[in-house]
């Protein structure tokens, strides 16, 4: 059976200079144990999940041996935290193994989270504990299974460690998977420094690396920058239409992949609430979902701002004028990308003028009446054009109920005029609106059990987060809305 001990590693990152990164060695957890394996993440490198329970593997991801041919590294990044600039964070409490290369080409840096100290933990432990592990090792893989570009989450392991954050809890490690975990940060780091030379060095690894395509272009380093605003503007649109709010969107924390970078105090929203927090500790609502738009193109401008040396040197145009011109492209990206699927989301094939007009309503409605985003959209589809009494459940829903009936009267005109079947347009819909998302309170459940030594619920949400659109039977409980007590959980930081 092939294993992490067969992989072949390739590891360019780690062969950047010294100020990239720093070398660092896993500081073993006791009593280490595997808790899960994704079997969709171990496919991507060629790996049987069950391969990771072997004690020699066991024993390289727990830092007690070395993996043949990893290289221990933690990156050094900065970033702007909420709103402040910090002039050196890095990886605290991570540390890249290595970069594996699969049989197919595909490029994979595995990451361990919570392995140890490094040069970068200031007065952290290094540790992750339980509790925020399950979350991210779930929530990266129901994120992946509603096409949302992310990270990924190979395993996650248990300890009999204590760790400390609000309270005495176990320590955990996840391995983490992404082609490359440069952020935003990474660029920020040696600009404040005024180390020109490491930031050229740093953009020409990210075009060789992530972008060859941009290579052969005149100016690769703004076309460097285009393509990063472009999915970071579709990575947030992804994000606005299923309900998803990050907590925590510093410049440290945004990929330059455009992937969704870090799970801390995410959270699926239930009964829609534009203003939506997430994170406790956001006190002013910086974050807030109907914030994530505006500052994904704050970020940007740091970014942008962190490679005006780079794009001084593609030709004589003014370096803060070919920036914005980038930046201009992040609006109308963004919203084309949400508007193209939240007709999708309303089974609308056609593009319609007045289609904007027509979801705002329905928003509209939804956050005065707190009606539960997932399953409202969801259920829409079981509306039938010329049967009035398909929409009496969804009616319940709204205590304006002749705010509803006004709104679904025009939305049944609407589907009208482009000739919609139903059957046809509610297959459709059932493949961009989830009936399963992520809900805190899911989280917590199984993070309850697993403190308890019990990781069953942890697999069970693997498995049914896995098919997000699918219907699948006996477990309709976990599309319900929260209970009261779910309704009042708090996340923070450290979780």
């Amino acid at each position: 059976m092939r294993s992490l001990l067969d992989l072949q590693f390739d590891n360019t990152f780690a062969r950047l200079p010294v100020g990239f990164h720093s070398p660092v060695s896993p500081t073993p957890l006791a009593g280490m144990h595997l808790v899960s394996a994704s079997p969709g993440a171990a496919a991507l490198l060629d790996l049987p999940p069950e391969s990771l329970r072997d004690d020699e593997v066991l024993n390289g991801l727990a830092g007690v041996q070395t993996l043949p041919g990893t290289e221990p590294v933690a990156m050094c990044y900065a970033g702007h935290q909420f709103g402040h600039y910090v002039p050196q964070l890095g990886d605290g409490r991570a540390m890249i193994l290595g970069e594996v290369v699969t049989g197919q080409g595909a490029r994979w840096e595995l990451q361990l989270k919570g392995a140890g100290l490094t040069p970068y933990s200031r007065d952290g432990d290094g540790r992750a504990v339980l509790r925020s592990t399950v979350r991210e090792y779930l929530c990266s893989e129901a994120v992946h299974a509603l096409g949302i570009p992310t990270t990924r989450a190979l395993c996650m392991f248990g300890s009999c460690e204590e760790v400390y954050r609000e309270r005495i809890e176990s320590g955990a490690l996840l391995v983490r998977m992404a082609p490359s975990h440069v952020r935003f940060g990474s660029f920020e780091v040696f600009y404040y420094r005024d180390q020109h030379a490491q930031l050229r060095q740093l953009a020409d690894y990210v075009i060789d690396h992530d972008y060859p395509q941009l290579r052969e272009q005149a100016q690769p380093y703004l076309a460097l920058l285009g393509e990063v605003v472009r999915r970071t503007a579709r990575l947030m649109a992804q994000w606005q239409l299923v309900g998803f709010a990050h907590g925590v969107m510093n410049t440290d924390n945004m990929s330059i992949l455009g992937l969704t970078l870090d799970y801390g105090p995410f959270g699926f929203m239930d009964a829609y609430d534009p203003g939506f927090i997430c994170n406790h500790s956001d006190y002013h609502g910086r974050y807030a979902f109907d914030q994530q738009p505006s500052v994904g193109l704050w970020n940007l401008s740091c970014l942008a701002q962190a490679m005006l040396p780079l794009l001084d040197a593609d030709n004589g145009e003014a370096a803060a004028e070919q920036a914005r011109a980038a930046l201009t492209e992040y609006q109308p990206v963004l919203v084309e990308a949400y508007a193209q699927g939240m007709r999708s989301k309303l089974g609308l094939r056609e593009e319609h003028n007045d289609d904007q007009l027509l979801s705002g309503r329905l928003l509209d409605l939804m956050a005065s009446n707190r009606v539960d985003y997932t399953n409202l959209f969801r259920e829409l589809a079981d509306l039938r054009l010329d049967d009035p009494t398909s929409d009496r459940a969804l009616r319940d829903r709204f205590l304006d109920r002749a705010g509803f009936d006004a709104w679904v009267a025009d939305y049944r005109a609407r589907l009208r005029t482009e000739h919609s079947a139903d059957p046809v347009r509610a297959a459709a819909m059932r493949q961009v609106n989830p009936r399963y998302v992520l809900r805190n309170y899911l989280a917590q459940q199984a993070i309850v059990q697993a403190e308890r030594g019990d990781y069953a619920e942890i697999e069970r949400l693997l498995t049914l987060l896995s098919r997000p659109f699918d219907d699948q039977p006996g477990m309709q409980a976990y599309a319900a809305e929260p209970p009261d007590w779910g309704r009042q959980l708090e996340v923070s930081c450290s979780s």
